[in-house]
């Protein structure tokens, strides 16, 4: 069990490694090497679903690498495991972190600054017989909009910031880890997703919180909420104005959940569906059910939850709520 798993992560390994270095009009032939025939592809709005390399090639990477030239990847996390969501069968690879290089040519009408930018990403690689043959890859847009000078979002409760890896600096696991440790992971992000789905529990918000989080908890949310810490503060800053902007919420589950060591995530499509009530990022009622994409990842110290690093496609929810952030905002810039 354990050399299939290190099998899949040189698998994504040896993908990174090419693509990460190839030319703009390589990436098509680097791409069909490393994935199946029918590979599936589900990324951050608007490049959403895709079902063949070339379509993800020339909508999202060659565009990308040619407007983010000298491009690094340069990850925080990286892991591998079976998948709880089907019965620990399927192995996916995780890898989390920024895409960085120098915003040289315009991307989706941001402009280019010409200055060192950086894309957070979290990418899930379901790898089966020595091919990808699923990718989850959310990133960040908004983040990098701030960083060209835009404003997407009126009103952002937590912190801005491009956000650092691990305190540990342990999150790239390449090598063998102990199943055990990867256990202990599993059931502490268990423990939460359970402790947690019910808002309606008599607990007060921060007590529900310290049945799964340590009190200097770190959550990176994405840009729009922002970056939060210490319960006190997340409680504050990000999940009780959540739970009061939102109403008939329903847990849609998710596609994988997996952990290795002290850390672990999931992602869904989507995680949730609901309706906002009004207030939630500055934004008003709408009478409208959305779709929330997130991709979660933790770190585990000792028995409870530490860390947090959350993706969450705002681009795609607020669309369907009529507002289409990413056209508003790139017009904006043209035009002011």
């Amino acid at each position: 069990m354990k050399n299939d798993i290190q099998a899949a992560k040189a698998c994504v390994v040896d993908f990174y490694e090419h693509l990460d270095n190839a030319a703009p009009d390589a990436l098509d032939g680097i791409m069909r090497r490393y994935t199946s025939n029918d590979y599936l592809w589900r990324g951050y709005h608007p490049f959403n679903e895709q079902t063949s390399v070339e379509q993800v090639t020339q909508l999202f990477w060659q565009p990308l690498r040619l407007a983010l030239t000298h491009l690094q990847r340069r990850q925080d996390v990286f892991m591998a495991g079976r998948n709880e969501m089907d019965g620990f069968e399927s192995i996916w690879v995780v890898s989390m972190g920024h895409l960085m290089g120098l915003f040289d040519q315009p991307w989706l009408g941001i402009p280019a600054t010409g200055k060192l930018t950086m894309l957070r990403y979290c990418e899930f690689n379901k790898v089966q017989d020595g091919k990808i043959t699923e990718t989850a890859m959310y990133f960040d847009i908004p983040h990098l909009m701030v960083q060209a000078g835009l404003q997407p979002f009126a009103l952002q409760t937590a912190a801005q910031l491009v956000q650092p890896g691990p305190m540990t600096h342990t999150g790239l696991m390449f090598d063998e880890q102990d199943v055990t440790e990867g256990e202990k992971t599993l059931a502490a992000i268990n423990h939460m997703i359970s402790a947690l789905g019910n808002w309606e529990q008599p607990l007060s918000l921060q007590e529900e919180l310290r049945l799964s989080w340590h009190e200097d908890m770190l959550w990176w949310g994405p840009t729009g909420i922002g970056a939060a810490y210490t319960i006190e503060r997340y409680a504050q800053q990000h999940a009780g104005p959540f739970r009061a902007g939102f109403k008939d919420r329903i847990f849609n589950g998710h596609v994988c959940r997996l952990a290795e060591g002290e850390f672990g995530g999931f992602f869904g499509w989507p995680n949730l569906t609901l309706e906002p009530t009004g207030g939630f990022m500055g934004m008003p009622a709408t009478g409208k059910r959305g779709e929330m994409r997130i991709i979660d990842i933790y770190r585990r110290k000792a028995d409870k939850l530490a860390e947090n690093w959350i993706f969450i496609d705002l681009l795609h929810f607020w669309k369907q709520q009529g507002v289409d952030i990413l056209a508003r905002t790139t017009e904006l810039s043209v035009n002011s």
